[in-house]
């Protein structure tokens, strides 16, 4: 399956052409044949019968500066394909390439270095946020994570975050109900 700007879309984005194909030094993430199956296990001693396929062939490319939206039926495997990419799942088969570095056979510390540049944004954004920690720790704790900042840059990193998507710095210490839905996605963004 390739997906298809105009797919996603709608008439927004021009069929893909020889004249507007994305420059291979412009591509950031290039995906071929992806695919993703789960087993299935049965009996006592969980042998597998089958496969779930979750995902079967996606190809796509995303160019620099370009924002791609995934859209399908419940359970269709947008998540699915997200998870991969990012390398959150083992895949099946096929390739995932992170700004030219593929990104199946990068491990440990140097796919934790190029996970800080990609995100996953969820429809939903107060399932995806902790309702037990506050704006302020959702949105550093990629910052902690990744140890770009601590003490006082991370304070004035948090803050410059949430200016960054429109949210007013002093919400830091608000939980994920206090804000509306809107809000929620900023904050998911700015993490």
């Amino acid at each position: 399956m390739t997906i298809e700007h105009e797919d996603l879309l709608g008439d927004q984005s021009p069929p893909a052409t020889e004249e507007n194909l994305p420059d291979e030094a412009n591509t950031l993430i290039k995906v071929t044949d992806l695919v993703k199956y789960f087993p299935v296990t049965a009996g006592v001693l969980r042998r597998k019968v089958g496969d779930v396929k979750a995902v079967d062939g996606v190809s796509l490319t995303i160019s620099r500066g370009e924002t791609l939206g995934l859209v399908g039926e419940s359970g269709c495997g947008k998540t699915t394909v997200g998870r991969c990419i990012l390398q959150l799942q083992d895949i099946t088969s096929g390739s995932v390439e992170f700004d030219g570095v593929d990104l199946v056979q990068t491990k440990g510390k140097d796919l934790r270095r190029k996970r800080r540049h990609m995100q996953l944004i969820f429809q939903d954004p107060f399932a995806s946020l902790n309702p037990r920690m506050t704006a302020g720790d959702i949105v550093g704790e990629t910052l902690l994570i990744h140890d770009v900042a601590k003490g006082e840059e991370y304070r004035q990193r948090v803050a410059e975050l949430l200016r960054m998507v429109e949210l007013d710095p002093s919400m830091a210490s608000r939980y994920p109900h206090e804000f509306s839905g809107g809000q929620q996605q900023r904050i998911g963004i700015a993490r």
